[in-house]
């Protein structure tokens, strides 16, 4: 079968036709394409401006200072922690704080070094029981200024026994203190 010369036109355009169609698909389908990923870019923008990069250096700068802050605050727990324990020494304390307090020390013992751990280090423990005897409020300014006198020590346990009726018998106490001392690096 022969083609005419229309039907070769008629062919011609037809093919033209689709391929026209089909560029014409495809660049409908990119351009779609484009204005989507122009919407996410957009809106990466957006989520991008609102991010403040200020802040989070402002941030930066005050968790470094309060870095520095705990770094001086333990170097100097360490060096407080650091000075030697002597049993006399503490036991200088006491009695020197318990004349200020008008309170008698009727015993006192202790079980000399031990090594314990304190909020994850290792320190040497002087641990002392003793009993005292007074007026309860002197007793109970003695426990406290012993608290705040012996900044490396605590006192763990005071038991305090007040007399039924006041007959003149004064108070007494049991308590147990520990003086810590850091012997580390």
């Amino acid at each position: 079968m022969k083609l005419t010369k229309t039907s070769w036109i008629l062919l011609t355009v037809g093919v033209f036709v689709i391929v026209f169609a089909s560029l014409g698909v495809v660049l409908y389908q990119r351009l779609d394409q484009q204005s989507h990923l122009e919407d996410e870019l957009k809106l990466a923008q957006q989520k991008l401006n609102v991010v403040q990069l200020e802040p989070l250096s402002q941030q930066r700068a005050g968790l470094e200072e309060q870095l520095n802050e705990i770094i001086t605050e333990s170097e100097d727990a360490k060096a407080a922690l650091s000075q030697t324990v002597t049993s006399t020494a503490v036991s200088d304390t006491l009695f020197d704080i318990a004349a200020t307090y008008d309170v008698t020390i009727t015993e006192l013992s202790s079980t000399g070094l031990a090594a314990e751990e304190l909020e994850g280090v290792t320190c040497s423990a002087l641990s002392f029981t003793g009993r005292v005897e007074g007026d309860l409020s002197d007793i109970v300014n003695f426990v406290v200024r012993l608290n705040n006198d012996l900044i490396t020590g605590v006192v763990r346990s005071v038991a305090i026994n007040v007399p039924p009726t006041p007959n003149g018998e004064n108070s007494t106490a049991s308590l147990t203190l520990v003086v810590y001392s850091y012997q580390g690096d």
